[in-house]
């Protein structure tokens, strides 16, 4: 079952390949180039400039490179560090996620001065991957780097979904929630987005920088107050999101604004696309294949005892479907820090699993980043069976104490349990399996 998981990952990543994504959706017909349903004379195009940022993008941009070649003026894109690849045409800046750093402020520096220089002649193609909200760092008048770090990392702890985190970002940035479309403009903007969020939501992705925003300063300060963070962020932080409330500082971009008349908003890869070829991946192994959710979030612990009750569920009456049987789900699940220990939420997924199916026979939890970073690790996530529990026993170690101190990746090193892939090169959220054996 364990070698049936990696198998059965391994085929969702490979379907999310950024580079081939583009392609699927990207073509050239002579002096037409083809994006999706739309049509773009390049007769009429003076200029073409790649930007983006995400942990795809480079891979992306590889696409677009594919298709355009020596058509393309030049670009910037920002990736996070172990992310970039090979670019004849676009220069690449490494920087931090998920906290962003200075090199996100200098390739976003190198991004917004390609978008001043845009004219209306141009075509700037934007590749967004998530991540894109980290590294796409340019924070507004009055905030700093440390202030804007402080505030992600709260946010990162709270329990805040990402729609939520975003709603934030884009009140404290100057190219999130449409305003790299602002900026780009007059310029025509083709968006190419490899989506990481539940719905594909076009403001949601990446903090949306090329879609009309629907969040305000409102909604963002409505955040803070939920999960008791008003008084607990910087000052500066605070004082903007007020003024913006007040009417002293323009909101972003809305839905209606005239300028997204010459945006194209194109997705490009999914989560939803990565879960069918698991489950046609896991139909080959002999695994009858059943897709429960593309939208799985809310608290990762509380969603994996979930899913171990449904497999336990079918291993016993045959319900919802007859063993062997795959369960499967994407999506992406939160994280509430109680503790200071190190994990990410697909390894603090697979140990909450591993404790729901303790002494279970036939089996098998898989949890993991599509991404191949779960949290701050060098883990996509963890795979455990029902003996998970007894082999930590053995080794002297507490399951219970590890979650309780969000400590999974210091359990699973110690079980070898943990899934390593090293970066994938894509990031459309996070694969849930449950693999079940007849009794």
């Amino acid at each position: 079952m364990r070698e049936a998981a990696r198998r059965v990952f391994a085929a969702a990543v490979a379907s999310a390949s950024p580079r081939d994504a583009v392609l699927r959706h990207l073509r050239l017909g002579g002096e037409t180039l083809f994006a999706g349903k739309r049509r773009y004379a390049l007769r009429s195009i003076k200029r073409i400039w790649v930007t983006g940022a995400g942990k795809a993008s480079a891979a992306m941009a590889q696409g677009v490179e594919a298709v355009l070649g020596k058509r393309i003026t030049g670009g910037a894109i920002t990736v996070k560090y172990g992310h970039a690849a090979k670019l004849g045409h676009v220069a690449i800046t490494e920087a931090g996620h998920p906290l962003p750093d200075e090199q996100g402020i200098s390739g976003a520096e190198r991004i917004a001065a390609i978008l001043d220089g845009a004219g209306p002649g141009d075509l700037v193609i934007a590749a967004i991957s998530g991540g894109a909200s980290a590294l796409l760092v340019q924070p507004a008048d009055g905030i700093s780097l440390p202030e804007k770090q402080e505030t992600t990392r709260l946010l990162l702890a709270s329990g805040a979904s990402i729609h939520e985190i975003n709603a934030i970002r884009k009140h404290l940035s100057t190219l999130k929630g449409g305003q790299l479309a602002r900026r780009a403009a007059p310029a025509r903007v083709l968006a190419l987005l490899l989506s990481d969020v539940i719905g594909d939501d076009l403001d949601v992705i990446g903090s949306g920088p090329t879609a009309p925003d629907a969040s305000t300063f409102g909604d963002a300060l409505g955040v803070l107050d939920r999960f008791h963070l008003r008084d607990r962020v910087p000052a500066a932080v605070r004082r903007r999101l007020e003024c913006g409330v007040r009417g002293e500082i323009a909101e972003t971009p809305k839905p209606g604004d005239p300028l997204f008349e010459r945006v194209q908003n194109l997705v490009v890869g999914s989560n939803a696309l990565a879960v069918r070829e698991a489950a046609r991946m896991a139909r080959s192994l002999g695994y009858r294949p059943l897709v429960l959710t593309t939208s799985l979030d809310g608290e990762a612990r509380e969603q994996a005892r979930m899913l171990v009750a449904i497999a336990r569920e079918s291993r016993k009456t045959g319900r919802p479907a007859r063993p062997p049987l795959c369960l499967l789900a994407g999506g992406e699940t939160v994280v509430t820090l109680r503790g200071d220990g190190k994990g990410g939420r697909n390894q603090e997924f697979a140990l909450a699993a591993a404790l729901a199916a303790r002494g279970m026979a036939g089996v098998c939890v898989l949890a993991g980043g599509t991404d191949g970073n779960d949290g701050p690790t060098d883990a996509a996530g963890a795979i455990v069976t029902g003996g998970s529990i007894a082999k930590g026993i053995a080794l002297g170690l507490s399951a219970e104490k590890a979650l309780a101190n969000n400590d999974s990746y210091s359990y699973f090193s110690q079980t070898g349990e943990l899934l390593r892939t090293g970066p994938t090169g894509t990031n459309v959220m996070d694969l849930y399996a449950a693999f079940v054996l007849p009794r």
